[in-house]
This record gives structure tokens, sequence and C-alpha cells, in this order.
């Protein structure tokens, strides 16, 4: 896909009415951390959220492996002096079954009330958008309010959160003359090497889709961030008596509700979960009671959980301590070109194609999205072509069909085809051996995204 107008030697940008757009600078943070504090606090702007502050703050003051000033954008009413509108772009890299690739993740996207409807979130993603196409991040994914981003191309696609918690009456009790069998300590920068092999082996074993770090980056985990930081993650060892490492696990530096939630787990190859999650969770409950009489507002720790999906292997060796099933949101999820990415993870086609029934297939499918489509070749069960295809305005045009943005969720591993053709009456193919090939391809397999903040 070639780049557009470059939008961003426009910037500043005149919006008409006394409005400018423009990159942030050094001079914005306090007034661009006070505006996010107030315009995304959940109890509204008369009680501004200092975690989000200090998020700002950090993204603009302290050093960011990926992430530098001018990728926050600003509207500024200059009649009055004051930040209306903003929101950033942060890069990283994704990881598709072994094939890495480009993600630019907006955030902080928020309009003052008084400002909204008028476009000007609409124009700063036209130009984060063209900043992360430069970058060369074929994706483009961000949390957020229901609905909202599908306005700017967005389809709600891969999983987001999700887990398992318990209550404080469900939680094991050692007994009389128990010890615990492992101990959870703070890590330290000689720890990462290990914490980055057990975080890489799970992930590449377990998802479909996966944040990928480097050692700058688990630097940037460890002591990157401010205690404020609403992102901050506490990243803790899990070892045995003797002091050998057997797993890591993260979780945040206050209570989220009721509950002390551990936000990754970890152990290596060889270790028992069952023997080793009874003393994760005390340590969690623990923490969660201190954290909670250290609040400076009322708290209570009423429990403990995980966050990590919806699917793990803490959840099947303790299902009676952890009853309580949360379940996920979703990330929404922009691919400018879904011809280019098709291209971009071939390997991965390949490899399922040929451990199919479908081994060495030559054939081309054609996928209508009814206002476009996409043609996809094989020739003796390896990809030749990627390809925008037009089809016809009437009729079953094509080999299947997805509506609108739907295709994304089978790309993704997000929805089986059988599960799209059901919510989707426009949802189509049109014989087995296309379904069959579908289901091949583009399997439903779950992914667990820790995106850089």
């Amino acid at each position: 896909m070639k780049a557009s107008k470059n939008v961003d030697l426009d910037m500043p940008r005149d919006l008409s009415n006394g409005l400018i757009l423009r990159r942030a600078t050094e001079s914005d943070m306090d007034a661009l951390s006070n505006f996010n504090a107030q315009i995304h606090s959940e109890e509204g702007p008369d009680k501004p959220d200092e975690r989000i502050s200090a998020w700002t703050r950090d993204l603009i003051k302290k050093p960011h492996p990926t992430f530098n000033v001018g990728d926050f954008t600003i509207v500024e009413d200059t009649g009055i002096g004051e930040i209306v509108s903003s929101l950033n772009i942060i890069s990283q890299t994704w990881v598709y079954e072994g094939i890495p690739f480009g993600v630019g993740r907006p955030e902080l996207v928020g309009t003052h009330p008084e400002y909204r409807n008028r476009g000007l979130v609409r124009a700063q993603f036209e130009v984060i958008h063209q900043r992360s196409l430069e970058r060369g991040e074929k994706v483009q994914a961000i949390t957020g309010i229901p609905y909202y981003y599908r306005q700017f191309g967005y389809e709600m696609c891969i999983s987001l959160g999700g887990g398992r918690y318990g209550y404080n009456s469900h939680l094991p009790k050692l007994g009389e003359d128990e010890e615990e069998s492992c101990r959870v300590r703070p890590a330290g920068v000689d720890d990462l090497d290990f914490i980055d092999q057990l975080y890489r082996q799970s992930n590449e074993q377990r998802y479909l889709l996966y944040c990928q770090r480097d050692d700058v980056l688990w630097h940037h985990e460890l002591n990157g961030k401010s205690a404020n930081n609403i992102n901050r993650s506490e990243l803790r060892l899990i070892v045995v008596n003797d002091g050998e490492r057997v797993g890591y696990l993260t979780h945040s530096p206050y209570i989220w509700g009721t509950h002390m939630v551990a936000t990754a787990y970890e152990i290596k190859p060889g270790i028992s979960w069952a023997a080793v999650t009874p003393s994760v969770i005390r340590y969690l409950s623990k923490t969660g009671e201190n954290y909670a009489n250290k609040d400076t507002v009322e708290a209570e720790c009423s429990g403990f959980g995980f966050r990590m999906g919806i699917e793990h292997p803490v959840y099947e060796v303790l299902q009676d301590t952890l009853p309580r099933v949360h379940k996920p949101y979703a990330w929404f999820v922009r691919l400018p070109d879904i011809a280019d990415f098709i291209q971009h993870i071939t390997t991965a086609l390949e490899k399922r194609l040929e451990s199919s029934p479908y081994t060495g297939h030559t054939g081309e499918l054609r996928l209508t999205f009814y206002r476009s489509g996409l043609k996809i070749s094989f020739e003796g069960g390896q990809l030749t072509a990627a390809e925008p295809w037009q089809p016809t305005p009437f009729g079953h045009s094509g080999d299947a069909a997805f509506p609108e943005l739907s295709f994304l969720q089978l790309l993704f591993g997000y929805r089986s085809l059988d599960e799209l053709d059901y919510a989707f009456a426009d949802c189509w193919t049109n014989n087995e051996q296309t379904a069959g090939i579908l289901n091949v391809l583009f399997p439903k397999k779950v992914s667990n995204i820790w995106p850089i903040s």
C-alpha cells in the first residue's frame, strides 16, 4: 500500500474557529497531563486521576523506547490558550504465529465536552494513521469504549483482558506444620533474561498473537515508569527456598476494584502449576491487604485473581479456587491493507496448509467484503499472490463473503468461520472445500496482548 498524502506536513493545521492541530512539545507537559487526568477520570473532571497524569508525564519526560513527545497530537483553542482535544500513538511490535509486525497503538484519546462532535478526533486520527504507515506499521490497535473506534475503520477482533477470580473464603490455607514451597520477591535487572525467556516461550506455545519485548523494553518495564503511573507493573520473581528461580508474575501497584490481581504469571517447564500457585495466591492476598491498609481512600481487598485472558494453565488446575469468570472485552484493530498483511504472514499460512488435508493445494480464494474484496492464490501449497479483488455488486460474487470488517475476526483468530456464519446472515461460503480451506488457513486461536504503554 503506497503512502497517501503526508498530512504531517500540514501541521500545525488550522481547523478554523481558532482551533489549531499540532504536535505536542515538552512545554505542554503540565497542561496535557492535567487535561488527560480530568478527561479520563472515571470519577469526572472534578476528581482528576493522578495515575493518568503520571502516565502522560512519563511519556513526555522519561526516556521511552518507542515514544517521543511529538507522538502526542494536540488541538488547542488559541482564543483561550487551552488544550481541548488530544491523543497519541505508541509504536510496538506484535507477533503472529512467530512472525513480527509493527503496530501503532493510539491512546489517551479525549476531547473536552464542549468541543465534541466537531471532527477533532478524526483529524488527529488522520495524522497518527499516516505516521504509523510511514513507520511501516501494518496495524493500529486500541483499547476503548464500545463502538466508538469503528467510526475510524477499526474492528473489535482480538480478546482483551478476561480472567478468573476467587474470594477470601477460597484462599488456600497452609497446614500447621506446612511451609511455603516457594516465595515471591521483587525482580532485578539480573532477572530480566530469565523473565524474557519464559515470556517468549509461553507466548509462542500458547497464543496466536502477543507483544514482543526486547532487553530495552524489559528495562523500561522494570524501572522506566513512575510509581503512580497507571500502567506500571510490579515485576516479581517466584523462587524456591534454595533461591532457584521457577517463574515470574506481574501485578499493579494498587488494588483494581476489590481484588488483588496478577496480570502475568508463568513458571518454567517441569514445575507443577498446582504446587506453586497456592503460594502465589497467598502472596497476592497478603499484598492486597497491605495495599488496602496503605490506601489514602477507603479500600478493601476481598479476593485475588488472574487476569491473563480467557485461557491459561492456572485456570485449569484451580477451578474451584477461582470460581468467578470475568469475560474478556476486545481490542479495536485497524488493518488498512489486508492483502499486504496476508503476504506478510505467508509462512504461517503455508505451514497450516501443509499440515492439513489440503497439503499441496492449488487454486484461488476470492473473498468478497461486498464493497471490496481479496484474492488469495496458491500453487502446490505455496502462496503465490494476495491482492485486492473487486467483487461484482450483485449475486453471490466470489467464493466466500464477509460483511464489512468481519473478516478481521477470522484473520486474528477471534471467531471461527462457523461462528461468523451464525452471526452474519450475509457471511457464506460457496462449497465445503472453500469452508475447509478457510478453516485450515484461519483457525480460531486465543491471543493475549500485554501492550507497550
